[in-house]
């Protein structure tokens, strides 16, 4: 169950996009990756999520098998769009997203709500105008993605991250060159330029928010603002996890998902 995920595809506008979907018995769940993270590298993770639902993980685009075409819109309104656009191809999924993902999945849900069952937004980046910049610095995932692509492989990947499993590293190492370095650097600027927060009151679907211990991505008082503007928000922290909190903590991490999915 799950391990031998579909591929599939649709357009949105013009642009196309591309998913993997784990079949598993149980809701339909709709997963977004981070900013440098296509959906096979979320591929342990969606075998264990799919023990209790289907999941299908987006490709996002200028990540992955996605539409990489220059000049793409790579604004949170568009992300979320092609969010909503991969939703209705599902029965009323639950929503997660990571990191970028995150911002997206608050973006959907203000968007229409009405389209998920729930949300869950994991270490979401919480800048924005007038906000602490993102703690994670854009050159190193430009550096990495440049390292790869001229060969660099999976060692690179084991140097700079060498808790990681070899099967983790080598996901990592074989769809990282998949990123458009356009797409990775217009949403990290898109971290900073756009107000995530304002758009928390409308998301009035109920919402969990899983944040790590580590990486100070969303710290306590964060979290505590986070919940805050949702109208039916919880959070809950992930000890000994940092920001990639299912590569730190996986078990902890499904358990809370799946607390949350089929409560």
């Amino acid at each position: 169950m799950g391990t031998n995920p579909i591929g599939g595809w649709l357009k949105r506008d013009g642009v196309l996009l591309h998913t993997f979907t784990y079949e598993g018995d149980g809701p339909d769940l709709l997963l977004v990756p981070g900013i440098t993270s296509p959906a096979m590298t979320w591929g342990f993770v969606a075998e264990r999520l799919a023990e209790f639902a289907r999941v299908t993980v987006v490709d996002v685009r200028g990540r992955g098998l996605s539409d990489h075409t220059p000049g793409l819109d790579y604004s949170l309104d568009a992300l979320a769009r092609d969010t909503l656009a991969v939703a209705a191809t599902l029965d009323k999924p639950i929503l997660v997203g990571h990191s970028m993902g995150g911002r997206i999945a608050v973006a959907a849900s203000a968007i229409d709500p009405a389209a998920f069952a729930r949300t869950i937004v994991v270490d979401p980046p919480v800048s924005g105008p007038g906000r602490r910049h993102y703690p994670s610095p854009l050159p190193p995932y430009l550096e990495m993605m440049d390292e790869i692509a001229r060969g660099g492989g999976i060692e690179a990947v084991k140097r700079t991250l060498p808790t990681w499993t070899e099967a983790q590293c080598r996901a990592r190492a074989d769809w990282l060159p998949t990123c458009s370095v356009e797409g990775v650097v217009a949403t990290y600027e898109s971290f900073h330029e756009e107000d995530m927060h304002a758009l928390l009151p409308k998301a009035t679907l109920p919402m969990l928010l899983i944040y790590a211990e580590n990486g100070d991505v969303v710290r306590e008082s964060d979290a505590a603002e986070f919940s805050s503007l949702a109208p039916d928000c919880t959070a809950e922290r992930i000890d000994g996890a940092g920001h990639m909190i299912p590569w730190d903590r996986l078990d902890a991490f499904i358990a809370s998902v799946r607390a949350f999915a089929l409560a």
